[in-house]
């Protein structure tokens, strides 16, 4: 009852600022937003919900198992670092985009099928690899004999260059994830085909790993050929029907928020540099403190589930996440939630007409991606409520499998991080990729 209150104290503080009172940078815009935001606040706060995040029974197990281990040198590895000490070879590629982005790809070499790997919002190629050999997606896959591809979109801590851009400035940030779809992913995946000399590759995607392939094969269906098999960790397009309560806020308030910060100079959100370091060091480098503070902020946004949390693989994770994102790409996220449409970026009419030759931003032909797909879905994931992923699915033209994951409290980031993740999911993706460069893969 005390973290419901102080959440529902914090939250209507929070939008009262952004609601013109206590004379705010928001104020003259302020007058737009309803109180229907208000009361789904409020709704929120005494649903009980908070104290599910807030678990107390949970963090404390998770102390205890924290107090019997011993500190986890991987927390000071890089990507490279962590690869080669499990005894994985690794490479560095460089990819240029053909809109000048300098993108950083790290493989784990081999003479199999080429499986590339693309991770969601705030993250990097790391948290593939973070969870450690016994979890890792990556791990797993190069274990199963494949040649093993990491992408890293713009903008993140692997990929923030640019030909002639800096990422002091404003128009390096000028990208949401329409950009990442139509420019990134088709340059690295062609990069990883013409370097290992094969026609098609099986694509793994994680939350916006998912979101900008479904971009990349609707604006450029070509790439359909490209793709022996999609995999979908959760399947984020449409979002009108999201849960999580700090998308919802940021939805209503976006236009005014995104406003000031591009008044203030701010265009990229969590970027990994010092004060980000210094951040995570103190707040999420301990097991304990982690789940308490930085695993619950990872829940209020995309979903909780306490007992999957792996207490010592915590700091490690957050030594790498997040990585850094354009905050345009939440914005995009935030006018799709409002819209219930999964459409290109809203400029606004007259800029719109400009850039499109419509009034309004025109919809993803989402029925032209035509690649054989599977999507898995989590009963708690609040990024990929069934509601939206039904909307996708009835738009699919081939969609080969639908999954769900059997674990009732399986949420967002239980698709990277879950204690259990390798039997809960990645055993099936595992038998997937086969059956499907077999042959055998039906519905």
């Amino acid at each position: 009852m005390i973290t419901r209150s102080l959440l529902f104290i914090l939250l209507w503080k929070l939008l009262n600022i952004a609601h013109g009172e206590n004379c705010s940078i928001f104020e003259r815009d302020s007058a737009s937003i309803t109180d229907d935001i208000f009361e789904e606040i409020k709704e929120y706060a005494n649903s009980g919900a908070p104290d599910e995040l807030f678990n107390i029974t949970a963090i404390e197990s998770i102390y205890s198992e924290y107090l019997s281990t011993k500190y986890n040198e991987d927390i000071d590895l890089n990507i490279t670092q962590l690869l080669n000490k499990y005894g994985y070879p690794v490479e560095q590629h460089e990819v240029l985009s053909s809109d000048g982005y300098i993108l950083t790809m790290f493989r784990i070499p081999s003479d199999g099928p080429v499986v590339f790997v693309m991770h969601g919002i705030l993250c990097s190629s790391d948290d593939f690899v973070t969870t450690g050999p016994n979890n890792g997606l990556a791990y797993l896959l190069a274990d199963a004999g494949y040649d093993v591809w990491l992408g890293n979109a713009r903008g993140n801590v692997h990929s923030r260059r640019h030909i002639s851009l800096s990422p002091s400035c404003a128009e390096f940030w000028d990208f949401s994830w329409d950009e990442i779809g139509r420019y990134d992913l088709p340059a690295m995946i062609d990069y990883a085909l013409d370097k290992t000399n094969q026609k098609q590759l099986v694509y793994i995607g994680h939350s916006q790993g998912t979101t900008t392939y479904f971009v990349m094969c609707s604006e450029r269906p070509e790439y359909n050929d490209k793709i022996k098999l999609m995999i979908a960790l959760s399947a984020v397009s449409f979002l009108s029907h999201t849960k999580s309560p700090l998308l919802k806020i940021f939805s209503a308030i976006y236009p005014f928020l995104w406003a000031n910060l591009k008044a203030l100079g701010i265009y990229d959100f969590m970027p990994r540099n010092v004060l980000l370091e210094f951040l995570t060091n103190t707040f999420c480098g301990r097991p304990a403190t982690a789940a308490i503070i930085c695993d619950s902020i990872v829940f209020l946004l995309m979903g909780p589930d306490y007992a999957q949390i792996n207490a010592t693989a915590l700091p490690v994770i957050f030594g790498h996440m997040p990585a850094g994102i354009a905050t345009k790409q939440l914005v995009h996220y935030a006018q799709i939630i409002n819209t219930g449409t999964f459409r290109r970026f809203d400029y606004g009419k007259l800029e719109n007409l400009a850039t499109y030759g419509l009034l309004s931003p025109p919809d993803y032909p989402v029925e032209k991606i035509t690649a054989p797909m599977v999507i898995f879905y989590g009963l708690n994931d609040w990024l990929g409520p069934i509601e939206d992923v039904e909307k996708l699915i009835s738009k699919l033209p081939n969609l080969v499998k639908f999954i769900t994951v059997p674990w009732d409290r399986f949420s967002h980031m239980d698709y990277l991080l879950a204690r259990d993740v390798k039997e809960l999911l990645y055993v099936d993706v595992l038998n997937l990729i086969k059956e499907s460069l077999n042959g055998s893969l039906s519905g």
